[in-house]
């Protein structure tokens, strides 16, 4: 339907690895006001940290719902875990406050019935059987992308940024597609490649097998890594994702 959530993720794209005020951040910033509801995601072992809590004071300006997830209760003591909670929720009050597993699973399904329970009512604006409204192009690029995390989410800071360079029909009813991983520093690149190029192997190998089965065809995948700095505060990245680039 047309309901719209936005997932602040602390250790993502507000990571003290990054300022809080880039032109990425303050577009994140802004679908906030107009989403039906904000799910603030938390590592709970960092704590009610300097990050988490420039974030819940932004987050004290924005209308609408909000609920706040705790990840990683798995690591960290009972007595721990709602110190932490309590540090948060007298910071801001949240509507609902889960405590979740991703990794095992634990209070995930709260979190999902309940951001069920709040979406308003509206129309399909697309068939039941279409996976995304994403251009093709964009769902590849979207796909390497979460390889790439989930393979260097330890190593690589989250600045980093897929491209699909070009997109080729074949005879044969496959598919060449040429994508570029932009990084922001050389040290990245060589994160990316890994020893012999055994990295970006893995990684291209996940995404191809990906897309194989969403196109249901063949396809040839072909990455390059790519070092381009401030990356995120170029507008061109912005319009290639459907963005509007900040202006203040």
């Amino acid at each position: 339907d047309n309901t719209q959530i936005i997932f602040v993720d602390t250790p993502g794209i507000f990571s003290p690895r990054r300022r809080l005020d880039t032109a990425m951040v303050r577009t994140a910033w802004s679908g906030a006001s107009d989403a039906d509801l904000v799910v603030l995601l938390s590592d709970a072992r960092k704590g009610f940290d300097e990050t988490a809590q420039a974030i819940v004071g932004k987050l004290a300006q924005v209308n609408g719902p909000k609920f706040l997830a705790l990840n990683k209760i798995d690591t960290i003591r009972r007595d721990q875990l709602l110190e932490v909670a309590t540090s948060f929720s007298e910071a801001l009050a949240f509507d609902q406050v889960f405590m979740i597993s991703a990794l095992n699973g634990d209070g995930v399904e709260d979190l999902f019935t309940a951001i069920a329970d709040v979406m308003p009512a509206g129309p399909w604006h697309y068939p039941e059987d279409q996976l995304s409204d994403f251009p093709l192009r964009q769902l590849a690029a979207e796909s390497t992308r979460e390889k790439l995390y989930l393979r260097l989410h330890e190593e690589l800071p989250y600045e980093s940024h897929v491209e699909t360079e070009s997109w080729e029909e074949r005879k044969d009813g496959s598919v060449r597609v040429q994508q570029v991983i932009y990084v922001t520093r050389d040290s990245q690149r060589a994160i990316v490649l890994g020893k012999g190029g055994r990295t970006i192997k893995d990684i291209g190998a996940a995404s191809r097998a990906d897309l194989s089965e969403i196109l249901e065809r063949p396809v040839h995948l072909f990455l390059f890594v790519k070092v381009r700095e401030a990356w995120a505060d170029d507008p061109e990245r912005y319009r290639e994702l459907g963005l509007e680039f900040p202006q203040n």
